[in-house]
């Protein structure tokens, strides 16, 4: 037979194989490689997606000589929650996870759906500890980039919160890749976190329900097209021009905007799917009608969205938010010229929702909590 541990040395955590960094048919493989049946995966797998189960003892169809084996070789691990914060609106939850090695993650949690369906929440996880893109609004990469999360600790952020969600009657339907990090500076273990989230027999998220986030990094919007998935992609634009564009997002000195908008078109050509172009609106920086024309006419000949964003102000930038007055023009501007244009409804101003707040608020020791609205768990040992 088979070692195990040898076979899935890129897979150990403590020197046990940690069953949450396999894909569906490398649980498949182990299985086989400790002589079960070939359903067994099955078994396992929606012990740790559908019923969320993280104990061997309680997966009880399991035979208890197999449990035994699974426990002595392998592991079952979870992220801890450090703190959990909601909104006085009751509509968007903020959880700021720590991974073994101490370091911290956001998810949010958002109750969008509800016109699709009861229960139904979209979620923002994370791609990386902290972020190197450097951009001036954006809190994410204030404390630089720390390093990648790993293909399961990007899947179990969806993990927790669907256990979290559970008891109320919620699931997790949508998830976007748009919380702290460059999703596509970590692609192979993004792609591959996308591959443990969709897999029917646990968390079952289709790929249409699933959006990737970008600042713009050209190779890899080409390498997702190439891959013809029908994975939603949204673009972090923010600028109509090179030059305010480098001042704000330094990947733009990399890969201008003529060569991102080119990639976005062999996207689309490549997948038929609709982009999401991204612009938080800074007072006086790049929200005149000036700047709403040059938008809708740059997107003319793509199906996209454009999505507004008022900007959560970031401690330490100089950059003012946008009157409520202005964003309307702004988007009347804008869908004179062709493009459908939204503007993201607000939520979750008072519990430091935007990318990266919470946690660099923590980190700094100064985290902001409210009774009844949040609270801060108890470092849970990782199992």
């Amino acid at each position: 037979m088979v070692d195990p541990l040898q076979s899935y040395a890129s897979h150990l955590l403590d020197g046990k194989i940690n069953l949450k960094s396999l894909l569906p048919q490398e649980m498949e493989q182990l299985m086989l490689d400790l002589g079960q049946p070939r359903y067994k995966w099955q078994q396992v797998w929606r012990w740790i997606y559908v019923r969320l189960v993280d104990d061997f003892e309680e997966m009880t169809d399991l035979s208890k000589d197999f449990r035994r084996r699974l426990s002595e070789l392998t592991c079952v691990p979870s992220m801890a929650l450090h703190l959990h914060q909601q909104s006085s609106a009751q509509d968007t939850d903020k959880f700021l996870f720590k991974m073994r090695d101490g370091s911290l993650v956001e998810s949010v949690k958002m109750r969008y759906l509800e016109s699709v369906g009861h229960g139904r929440i979209a979620i923002c996880i994370s791609s990386q500890v902290g972020c190197a893109m450097a951009c001036s609004f954006c809190a994410s990469g204030l404390a630089g980039l720390q390093r990648n999360l790993a293909a399961w600790e990007i899947a179990d952020q969806v993990t927790q919160i669907q256990k979290a969600v559970q008891p109320l009657g919620q699931r997790v339907a949508n998830v976007v890749y748009m919380g702290i990090g460059e999703p596509f500076h970590n692609y192979d273990n993004v792609m591959r976190s996308v591959r443990m989230i969709n897999c029917g027999e646990g968390l079952g998220i289709g790929m249409r329900h699933l959006t990737i986030s970008t600042s713009g990094l050209v190779p890899q919007i080409r390498q997702l097209a190439a891959e013809r998935l029908p994975i939603r992609l949204a673009i972090s634009l923010h600028a109509t021009n090179d030059a305010l564009r480098d001042e704000m997002m330094p990947v733009n000195r990399k890969w201008p905007i003529s060569e991102l908008l080119a990639a976005c078109r062999e996207y689309q050509q490549a997948t038929e799917r609709r982009i999401t172009f991204e612009y938080v609106l800074l007072e006086g920086v790049n929200d005149s009608l000036a700047e709403a024309e040059a938008l809708g006419k740059m997107l003319r000949g793509l199906h996209v969205l454009v999505n507004l964003i008022p900007w959560n102000p970031v401690e330490g930038a100089s950059y003012q938010r946008s009157r409520p007055g202005r964003i309307r023009a702004f988007q009347e501007r804008v869908e004179a010229f062709g493009p459908k244009c939204t503007v993201r409804q607000e939520k979750g101003a008072d519990i430091d929702a935007a990318c990266g707040q919470l946690r660099l608020r923590d980190m700094e020791g100064t985290a902001r909590t409210r009774p009844a609205r949040a609270s801060r768990k108890s470092d849970q040992a990782h199992k």
